[in-house]
């Protein structure tokens, strides 16, 4: 049994020592080991310079990345939270994202931008974003997001052994959480990082999901479940490009969709999903597809969190609702 942060550190370790050319950067990730221990006893192991402090300067960390992976190197960069990310906003969308469409296909730029993300610790502000829409806009991206230990780990290995550039998000109220981590890539429970889970059968309703909302999902099926109604919980896992045939098998079979992600819906990647579903479901849709989100104000202060933060009556309000329609 790992924790999710040692799941990201086993996978790191793994780069680390499978490829010389796999380096991990940002700040605080050597000596003290990162703000969530997450890179602790790297640098130890493998030595500064492949395991590097940088200075506090977000766009320098991915920058100086890019030209690290058009040398032939592998860099996984850390930023420290999730609303730090922005000062790097423009290398990522239009240098990495850009590259190799620019360069006709001869320039690669195999990087990994790690990103501990969203709410539920009762941090400050800056440190509660859910950004993915941002990085799923942009064409050139693979966006990622785990939501267990066995996904962390197993995902950020294929992240890093790939040649597309990575934006990896981490929950971090995740990172505590417990889960078994395959040993082999062969296990069955080892899927490709595009590949969405069925995390739980449900004949009724269809949540979707990703992230900090997987286990609230989960918990909601099980409230429902005692009730009498059957929920199946739908984990993306891969934010761009998005497992497509999954979702819309198991939502042909429900014919209801409820949506739910800790981003604000407005302009949320909910909405996307809510479309394509619409579009391509819409003569087995017995009800609309439904989102539950956060609202669209700033992520609030700490102690009002829990009213923003979709929660398990919002979830099963909508649950409600759909199967009223």
């Amino acid at each position: 049994m790992l924790n999710l942060s040692q799941a990201v550190n086993r996978a790191l370790r793994h780069g680390l020592e499978s490829d010389p050319k796999v380096m991990v950067m940002g700040q605080d990730v050597g000596r003290s080991g990162g703000v969530f221990r997450v890179t602790d006893g790297l640098q130890k192991d493998f030595g500064a310079d492949r395991v590097i402090d940088t200075p506090l300067a977000e766009a320098g960390i991915v920058g100086t990345a890019i030209g690290l992976a058009m040398r032939g190197y592998r860099p996984v960069c850390e930023i420290q939270f999730d609303g730090f990310v922005y000062p790097a906003f423009s290398q990522i969308t239009s240098q990495l994202a850009k590259l190799h469409a620019r360069s006709g296909g001869r320039i690669t730029v195999p990087v990994v931008i790690r990103i501990p993300v969203s709410g539920g610790i009762g941090a400050v502000e800056h440190h509660s974003e859910s950004n993915e829409a941002y990085f799923a806009h942009t064409a050139g991206l693979r966006v990622m997001c785990a939501a267990t230990p066995q996904d962390a780990h197993w995902m950020l290995r294929q992240a890093i052994a790939g040649d597309d550039p990575v934006v990896f998000f981490e929950p971090k109220c995740r990172y505590w959480s417990k889960g078994e981590v395959a040993e082999s890539a062969d296990d069955p429970l080892v899927l490709p990082a595009d590949a969405a889970r069925t995390v739980r059968e449900g004949s009724d309703v269809t949540l979707l999901t990703w992230g900090s909302m997987v286990e609230t999902c989960l918990s909601a099926a099980a409230v429902a479940a005692e009730e009498g109604r059957s929920i199946g919980v739908i984990d993306l896992r891969s934010l761009s490009p998005i497992d497509t045939d999954t979702l819309v098998d198991a939502v042909r079979c429900t014919g209801r969709a409820v949506v739910v992600h800790e981003a604000p819906t407005f302009g949320g990647l909910g909405g996307e999903v809510a479309a394509l579903l619409s579009e391509r479901c819409f003569t087995s849709l017995e009800a609309p597809v439904l989102r539950v989100g956060g609202f669209n104000v700033p992520y609030p202060a700490a102690r009002l969190e829990e009213h923003y933060r979709p929660d398990l009556d919002r979830v099963l309000d909508a649950v409600d609702r759909v199967l009223d329609f």
